[in-house]
């Protein structure tokens, strides 16, 4: 039986980007955080919130999950991602 080897590689047409702007201050910010659902990332999504909360003036952080850690976030949570001011993406394998 042979072996066929796939190329990963995206063969479609791609588009330039931009990057998001940085803010210069998270001082009174609202970070959000996506988390994949994986049980691992509670613990490190947790000291982060602290520490972002107590060290750096962040008004409020928002946490949400994926329903599925494999894909892209849901819109809804992408929708409610416009109105935060940073925004955190974690897995925890």
């Amino acid at each position: 039986m042979p072996i066929e080897v796939l190329d990963p590689t995206y063969g479609g047409e791609t588009r330039e980007f931009a990057l998001a702007g940085r803010p210069v201050s998270l001082e009174g910010a609202t970070v959000g955080v996506i988390s994949n659902g994986k049980q691992n990332t509670r613990p490190f999504f947790d000291a982060l919130e602290r520490e972002l909360l107590e060290h750096h003036g962040v008004a409020e952080v928002v946490r949400a999950t994926k329903s599925n850690y494999s894909a892209p976030a849901d819109p809804e949570i992408m929708d409610r991602a416009r109105q935060w001011t940073a925004l955190v993406a974690g897995v925890g394998d």
